[in-house]
């Protein structure tokens, strides 16, 4: 029998000035990182929430991504964007509750159109980061078959 796999990844983060910072791992570049202006950082940088919603939309996208691929589904275009939920939970003070993802597939064939919703689901079902966090993931998905130029997609 096999070991498990496991694996690390490192980041390290370093304090400038006020509430900001740079984080950056191994072969990684630094980015600049705060708090959001809700808590008195400035505008215009990564923040911790933003990057926790990104890490759930990177890991989805990756996983549909791996899943399409394993079954045949050819792709035209793919983008999604989140949006978390940060509220005060009673007894535990501010957490993410919900991120929802909203995944725009453009798949190459109208045949294809049926089994794009259940590898949706499989993606979110076997998403590790959502699967390692409490926050409820929902899907909101929107599916479009390519169209020639001559009868183009109604959303161009």
């Amino acid at each position: 029998m096999s070991e498990p796999k496991v694996f690390y990844y490192e980041t390290e983060i370093e304090w400038t000035k006020e509430k900001e910072g740079w984080i950056k791992g191994p072969s990684l570049p630094a980015v600049s990182v705060g708090a959001p202006p809700e808590f008195k950082g400035r505008e215009g940088q990564w923040t911790p929430e933003h990057l926790f919603v990104a890490s759930i939309n990177t890991c989805f996208m990756l996983t549909f991504l791996a899943i399409a691929e394993n079954s045949e589904l050819p792709l035209v275009r793919l983008s999604s964007t989140a949006k978390g939920k940060l509220e005060k939970v009673p007894g535990s003070g501010y957490q993410i509750t919900e991120i929802v993802l909203k995944p725009r597939v453009v798949i190459a064939s109208v045949k294809d159109l049926e089994r794009v919703p259940r590898i949706l689901e499989k993606a979110k079902e076997n998403c590790f980061v959502s699967n390692s966090i409490k926050s409820v993931i929902k899907l909101d998905p929107e599916v479009f078959h390519h169209q020639t130029p001559a009868s183009p997609c109604p959303l161009g």
